[in-house]
């Protein structure tokens, strides 16, 4: 007979979550779910971040209550306030079986039947992102700090590219091939990185009319460097600062997927930082192996600056925030 501990770490790992949550009522949210992560929706509005850890342990986020988060054992006893005792009766008989006379089984299409194993801290940043709503165009830092106009963060390229935190702070999230790993913060004064996650690649849409690739060091340069020379069939990224080590191969496989005949441009700082990332582009290029693109180094022509010192130097005042929207 197992040990209580062995059964409660059977119930953590054994019984998929997702499959239960539709027993609850969830359904699988396909837009936002991924291979190691997935999204479940209650008609109520609750919204779920499911994942497995790498020991087996199947977890959960809950977008909008941070408190509301766990193993199995933490979403049953949240949804039907029973005690453990119950709650350990209740996943034993799902364990034996999830179809009962007055249960049947889920529908299959309402739940995920597996997913490839990622880190618990990085299920809480899929959710910690989830939380956030969009900046529809406008963002008082961005819009009257930083000078990025109005009607380029309005633009369908940047659609779910920026966000905006219960802290009004703007988000740029980072994206890896397994998805969402991450996000910048930026407002004023403060500049900072997802706590658990690690950096991708921030970008915009990608459309196959694209003929440039603008890489810049954070996605303020970017949208600046768009600002300034136009963003009519550019695809924009940002690497936020020094390279860690995936971000090179992540680098490589966005310039392999641009268009034949198309121009990639390194608009990174014209410091000592910029030169040592220009370097790394420029080897990201080599390895791509395309030979019918065009490489070309693009930076401010004043030591110690960078797009966004331009910008800001050439651009108009912005509106008073009265006469705009305000944040989210």
């Amino acid at each position: 007979m197992n040990t209580r501990p062995d059964e409660l770490d059977a119930f953590k790992t054994e019984i998929n979550l997702s499959e239960l949550m539709a027993s609850f009522g969830y359904q699988v949210d396909r837009r936002g779910t991924s291979k190691n992560s997935a999204m479940m929706a209650h008609p109520d509005g609750d919204k779920l971040v499911v994942s497995c850890g790498h020991d087996g342990h199947w977890v959960y986020f809950s977008v909008r209550d941070h408190a509301d988060n766990g193993t199995v054992i933490d979403f049953v006893q949240r949804r039907t306030s029973e005690n453990l005792g119950h709650v350990r009766r209740r996943l034993r008989d799902w364990l034996r079986s999830p179809t009962t006379a007055s249960a049947p089984a889920p529908d299959p299409q309402t739940f995920v039947q597996s997913l490839e194993p990622i880190t618990r801290d990085l299920a809480s940043v899929r959710a910690r992102y989830e939380s956030m709503g969009p900046i529809d165009g406008y963002h008082r830092y961005l819009v009257e700090e930083r000078r990025i106009p109005r009607e380029l963060l309005a633009l369908e390229i940047f659609r779910d590219r920026i966000r905006v935190d219960d802290r009004t702070n703007a988000v740029f999230p980072h994206f890896t091939r397994d998805g969402l790993s991450g996000f910048e913060i930026k407002n004023a004064n403060f500049t900072g990185f997802a706590k658990g996650g690690t950096k991708g690649l921030w970008g915009s849409r990608a459309r196959e009319t694209d003929k440039r690739l603008v890489i810049a060091e954070t996605a303020i340069d970017a949208l600046s460097y768009a600002a300034i020379s136009g963003h009519d069939r550019s695809r924009l990224v940002s690497v936020a600062g020094e390279l860690n080590p995936h971000q090179p191969e992540l680098i490589v496989s966005a310039i392999r997927r641009m268009p034949a005949g198309s121009l990639v441009i390194t608009a990174m700082d014209n410091d000592e930082g910029g030169d040592h990332l220009g370097e790394q582009m420029a080897q990201a290029f080599t390895r791509a192996d395309r030979d019918d693109l065009e490489l070309r180094d693009d930076r401010p022509a004043l030591r110690g600056t960078d797009w966004n010192d331009v910008l800001r130097t050439a651009a108009p005042p912005p509106l008073s925030s009265d006469q705009g929207p305000g944040v989210g």
